[in-house]
């Protein structure tokens, strides 16, 4: 079986995609400017028929639903790196913050300290022999995308 045919059995829409997390899960979300947009949107949207799912990410930037009030019991984020769109729910005690250097992030995830469920990724389209890439974000999403047994790749054209 040729890769575009494998690749075409596994798109699904960003619901389906993001239904495979469960409660009590550690999800790692790709951030900066590779955040994964309509996953993320999809969770948010799921999240009242979750509890404690955690949210690892190093830092994103944009709009921050995942850390309202709202999402309290259904969405915590553990954030490596206080942006401002997490900062407030940091300092109101509805997010969690770990500090963590830039060059041991990824060995929280490959050493396990940070076992992972899922990964929320966002990737090139495949090439012709079927490889994507990270993009910008690949120095801090290789290590989580390979750590956690769910990966939902956003695919960005």
């Amino acid at each position: 079986m040729d890769f575009s045919k494998i690749y075409q059995s596994k798109v699904v829409t960003a619901e389906e995609a993001v239904n495979k997390i469960q409660s009590h899960q550690r999800v790692f979300l790709s951030g900066n400017c590779s955040t994964p947009k309509l996953l993320l949107s999809a969770l948010v949207n799921n999240a009242k028929n979750l509890e404690n799912v955690e949210i690892c990410q190093a830092l994103t930037v944009g709009p921050a639903d995942y850390v309202s009030p709202e999402m309290e019991g259904h969405l915590r984020v553990n954030t490596m790196f206080i942006s401002a769109n997490v900062r407030k729910a940091v300092q109101e005690g509805r997010a969690d913050f770990t500090p963590v250097l830039l060059s041991e992030f990824p060995l929280l995830f490959k050493n396990k300290i940070l076992p992972l469920d899922a990964a929320l990724v966002h990737v090139s389209p495949p090439d012709e022999h079927g490889f994507c890439s990270f993009g910008i974000e690949c120095g801090l999403t290789k290590s989580p995308a390979e750590s956690a047994r769910i990966i939902s790749a956003e695919v960005n054209r």
